[in-house]
């Protein structure tokens, strides 16, 4: 089985970026400092006419937990149809109750208004209180894929997890790790977990071409530099994928 490169991107230009790097999917997202929120319709509609590889669309209308409101699961629907209507391949999302199990009735929903569309569900699961559940339940609902750091704070240390994952999921579903995934350990994650797709975040800093600079005013977090933004590395996706296809 061909080892897969999806390249998490966290705007148009970035999508560009991993497609130039020769990434084989991407997942497009906004908001990398909160996890990864939807995108707008104008980046997605940018990315659709500019990329021949597959768009994965993150489905999240918030930061924080995905115990969702009712009026935040009706903004997801909405949201679910605009990247079909938009041309992508496919979306990520993910809800769970409060006991921290799959939300199945809420999930069956979402993945009625995706398809024909894939689904992969996203680390949501990771906040699951049981993942071999989580991971029956997933498999029931058919959903394509689920991105997973084996509820750990990166895949590699996850990694005994996510292999008993692959080993449940039997080809049912796709088992992605992702998170901490980088250039210098790729080839530990490939062997530590027997998984053949991988979810990478590969990215450089741009600095400004402001020549006005002020310092003592800020948009954002107050540690964070307003003159500079982070644009995924194609070189690095490139080295990345050079890896991958050794395998």
């Amino acid at each position: 089985m061909k080892n897969l490169l999806e390249a998490c991107v966290n705007s148009a230009i970035s999508a560009v970026e991993a497609a130039k790097g020769g990434a084989d999917r991407i997942e497009l997202c906004e908001n990398m400092l909160e996890g990864g929120c939807t995108p707008s319709s104008g980046t997605i509609r940018f990315a659709r006419q500019h990329l021949q590889i597959p768009i994965m669309v993150m489905i999240r209308p918030r930061g924080a937990d995905f115990l969702y409101s009712e009026d935040e699961f009706k903004i997801m629907k909405t949201d679910i149809l605009t990247a079909k209507d938009l041309g992508a391949d496919g979306v990520v999302f993910g809800i769970l109750k409060s006991d921290g199990t799959i939300d199945v009735a809420r999930m069956e929903i979402l993945v009625k208004h995706a398809r024909p569309m894939q689904v992969t569900c996203h680390r949501a699961f990771d906040m699951t209180a049981d993942p071999f559940k989580a991971l029956d339940d997933l498999i029931s609902l058919g959903i394509d894929r689920v991105l997973t750091s084996g509820q750990s704070d990166s895949a590699l240390l996850g990694a005994k997890l996510i292999r008993k994952l692959v080993e449940q999921a039997a080809g049912r579903i796709i088992i992605m790790p992702g998170h901490g995934i980088k250039e210098h350990n790729l080839e530990e994650a490939i062997r530590l977990t027997g998984a053949s797709e991988f979810h990478m975040y590969l990215t450089k800093q741009v600095p400004s071409s402001m020549a006005f600079v002020r310092n003592d005013v800020k948009m954002g977090k107050p540690d964070l530099s307003e003159y500079g933004h982070e644009v995924v590395d194609a070189e690095r996706i490139k080295r990345a994928k050079n890896i991958l296809d050794q395998y």
